[in-house]
């Protein structure tokens, strides 16, 4: 969350790093191997972040899941920013604050929105129509960066989400409308996305995780305030480790950032869709579904060719 926020590749939309800080100074060396491995075992524990979320969002709203979360999440960015250059001072200090504002929101959102899929559809299910978002990214990056998208990457873009359909299967009794939430969800990461983006361009990446974090918490406590309901005791387990993963996973990444180019990482995260896809069956009882797997390939596949394109474009602006 390079700019500050990964959007390529998929990475958990419920503990995907608001705004992810690259390094604090480049690294001497390239470690690829061990942030490659960071990456994976991030991924891991995004993964059983999701499997926690869809568990304790049969319970709870997820907006009071969410709200806690976010409280955990604050104080983790401000631990963060006291040990970067120029302390919290510096992190508080930002050029664009409306388009911090409503992208430390946007983000709060949608998270919510997407614990509701994990609910109704299945970890599966909303992991397989949720990796378009890069694709929706290639296709808003123009208009509303004034970047240029190539007949290709428009290409691609149009197999992803002949990709969707064929998860979707429009038309035939297992297509409901409710099933329109995660494209929902994936839409508001992209413009999350987007707006990370814009907001890089005069703020550090640091005040981009900083006030994510803060104007989420704002946003989720001012909803999450008047659904509060007494935890269960059996529930304040998974609760603490849904916040300590979060924590741990998003540390990981950022040591993982440190060692090896993002651009080098990202195709990584999609490891978490086989770990996705072992928990939603083998814990959940879901069912991966051959046009769900063969849909979500062509998603993946789309968006791995968006990346590898942006790859060639920024090696081509170096020379």
């Amino acid at each position: 969350m390079p700019d500050d926020s990964p959007t390529g590749p998929l990475m958990s939309p419920t503990a995907q790093p608001p705004a992810v800080p690259p390094p604090m100074a480049q690294p001497r060396r390239d470690r690829q191997g061990t942030a490659i491995l960071l990456m994976c075992v991030t991924a891991l524990m995004f993964a059983g972040q999701d499997g926690i979320s869809r568990h304790l969002g049969s319970t709870y709203s997820p907006v009071f899941i969410t709200m806690l979360r976010y409280w955990f999440f604050t104080v983790f960015a401000v631990a963060l920013c006291l040990r970067a250059p120029g302390g919290l001072r510096a992190a508080m200090r930002s050029k664009r604050p409306v388009v911090q504002f409503f992208r430390g929101m946007l983000l709060a959102l949608e998270i919510v929105v997407t614990i509701e899929c994990f609910v109704r559809l299945g970890l599966i299910n909303t992991h397989a129509i949720f990796a378009c978002y890069p694709l929706i990214i290639s296709v808003l990056s123009g208009p509303v960066l004034g970047e240029k998208v190539g007949w290709r990457r428009w290409l691609a873009v149009a197999v992803g989400f002949c990709g969707i359909l064929v998860v979707l299967q429009p038309g035939r009794d297992v297509f409901t409308p409710e099933a329109a939430l995660p494209f929902l969800a994936a839409a508001m990461f992209a413009a999350y996305g987007l707006l990370t983006r814009l907001a890089g361009r005069e703020d550090s990446a640091m005040t981009s995780f900083f006030w994510t974090a803060v104007w989420g918490a704002v946003c989720m406590t001012v909803l999450g305030l008047r659904t509060w309901e007494p935890i269960a005791p059996q529930d304040i387990p998974w609760l603490l480790i849904l916040c300590v993963c979060a924590g741990c996973a998003h540390f990981m990444l950022i040591k993982a950032y440190e060692l090896a180019e993002a651009s080098a990482l990202q195709p990584f995260s999609y490891t978490q869709l086989v770990w996705i896809s072992i928990f939603g069956v083998v814990i959940f009882g879901e069912t991966l579904a051959p046009h769900v797997a063969i849909g979500g390939a062509i998603v993946v596949g789309a968006g791995m060719f968006t990346w590898w394109r942006s790859r060639v474009r920024e090696r081509a602006a170096r020379r």
